[in-house]
Formats: structure tokens, sequence, C-alpha cells
């Protein structure tokens, strides 16, 4: 029985969350290396301990079924420990139902770490975020580690050999090219991480979100996180989420959304009551069918929850 005010009583599979335990690996964002660059702002309440009790007591009174983790940028000299510790974080918890791990497309072993997490039953796929310019009028096209380069796309190649799936983490300005990488790689399922970060809300920005939003849409190899919706310093717009959360489905549909929490990130801007709460508000014509396609079988059936 559920006891959220929402009175959603929904089956959830939560497609985007982290979990960190301080005490067991590095985590140098949260602990030696605090980012005053966040693109959320403060983040320092987030800076503890983050484990299935807490992800339980941030989600009480839904009915969170099994969640998905995605990297949480520890440190990167133990990629695969991270996934060795989530399997045996499950063993004991059951959570999480699946794993994405992280690799960068441009390390000399790449193939060896993605053989690492590929040892994992839970492991489906990895986030590797590309290079990135500072803003929309800056271009960092070509340079090393961008998704022009053909050392980085000999990474991301590889993801095939193990039938992983990529985690595309970029903002809303890098969409359009991103979307050129999806045409390339067809046969490569890819994620759009959060709503494709449209940090900027104004009518240019929001108009240079949708245009990348439409180019990845097109590619039907692309799938789309309903996640994140914070804007910089933690601020939470209700009316400008559900704009941009109405457009995005309206491109991918249903049957390529997946909701997703990215919890405890997400909650430095919004509790996951409120997060549900503009996902349904800004689709007041789905029926339970759409719903259920956007709050579990999607996810589902791209990480291939059992």
């Amino acid at each position: 029985m559920t006891t959220n005010t929402l009175g959603f009583d929904l089956p959830i599979l939560d497609a985007h969350h982290h979990f960190w335990d301080l005490s067991d690996g590095d985590f140098p964002w949260l602990t030696n290396e605090y980012d005053d660059a966040f693109f959320l702002g403060d983040y320092r309440r987030m800076c503890q301990d983050f484990l299935p009790p807490q992800y339980r007591q941030a989600t009480a009174g839904f009915n969170v079924i099994g969640t998905v983790h995605v990297e949480a940028e520890r440190s990167r000299r133990q990629q695969v420990r991270e996934t060795d510790w989530l399997t045996a974080l499950n063993a004991k918890t059951g959570l999480p139902s699946a794993i994405v791990g992280h690799v960068f497309f441009v390390q000399p072993d790449c193939d060896a770490i993605l053989a690492g997490h590929a040892n994992s039953p839970l492991a489906r796929g990895v986030r590797s975020k590309p290079e990135i310019s500072s803003g929309p009028h800056e271009s960092v096209a070509g340079q090393p580690g961008t998704m022009q380069d053909e050392a980085w796309l000999a990474g991301l190649a590889l993801l095939d050999k193990y039938g992983f799936s990529w985690d595309l983490r970029v903002p809303y300005w890098h969409l359009e090219e991103a979307a050129e990488v999806a045409r390339a790689f067809p046969k490569t399922p890819i994620v759009t991480n959060h709503l494709g970060l449209p940090l900027d809300r104004s009518d240019e920005g929001v108009a240079i979100w949708h245009r990348g939003m439409e180019k990845l849409a097109a590619c039907p190899n692309v799938y789309l996180k309903v996640s994140e919706l914070g804007l910089p310093n933690g601020t939470w717009d209700s009316a400008s989420n559900r704009r941009v959360i109405r457009e995005a489905v309206d491109l991918f549909g249903y049957e390529r959304s997946m909701f997703a929490s990215n919890l405890p990130v997400g909650n430095l801007s919004a509790s996951f009551t409120e997060i549900v709460a503009d996902v349904l508000g800004a689709l007041p014509q789905a029926t339970e069918t759409d719903l259920r396609a956007l709050f579990e079988g999607t996810a589902r059936r791209f990480y291939r929850v059992e």
C-alpha cells in the first residue's frame, strides 16, 4: 500500500541514482576535492553516506521495485571496484538492480576496464562523459576527448563487444553533436541523461535544447531519462520543468522514456515527491499504460532488469 501524498501507486524502476559509502572507496569530490563549480551549487549536505536505507527513506511511500545505479564519480583508479562493490551490495540488500559503470573512452586500458565491468552479472553499460565546452557559443569540437576525437570514438565502439549501452551525459548545447554520434553507432543503445540538461530555460536556451533533442529523438537507438530538473543553485521551477518534460516525452514517446530520481543529487533541489509530481503534472493526458512504461517498463527493457 502506498502512502505518498500524490496517491501514485504504480511500480517504479528508478533508472538513475547513486550510492556511496565514504568509508569504502575513494570519492574525492565528496571528501577532499569539493567542487565550487558544481552545476547545482552547494552540495555539502550530500557529502555523507548514501546507501539503500537512506534511499528507501527518501522514497518512502512509493512502490520502488528496483533501481539502476549510475557511476558516482568514484576515484577513476577504482572503476571496476565500484562495480564489484555494487554487485556485493545487491547480494546483501537487493539494490541496485542494474549497474552502469565508468570508463574513459580514451584511456589506454579501456577494453580491460570494460571487461572488468562485464564480470558482474548486473553490469549493463557505462557512462563516459566527453570533453565539453563552457557554453553554447563556444566549441571544442575535434579536441582530445571530444565526441569527434577518433580515439574517443574507438573507445565507444568497444561497447558493442560487451553488449553495453552508453549513458550520454552532456549539457544541452552538445546534444546535436551527440546525435551525430548516435547516427554513427546505430546498434549501440544510448540513453540521454537528465532530459538533456536544459539548464537555461530562457527562450534561446530552450530552443537550442529542443533542436538537439529533436535530432536525438530521430535516432531509434536513443532513449531518454526524465530526470534531474534542478537548475543552478538548486533552483526548482515547476512551470518550466513541466514544459521541458512535456516537450521531451512528446519527442521520444513513452516507450523510449524512463523516469529517474538522480538521488541523492536530485534531493539538492526537490524531494522525491516533488520530482514525481512535476513528471505527472507535465503529462496530464498520459494513460496508465503510458505511465507504466515511463515509470517501469522502458527502464526494464533498456537495462534488461528481470
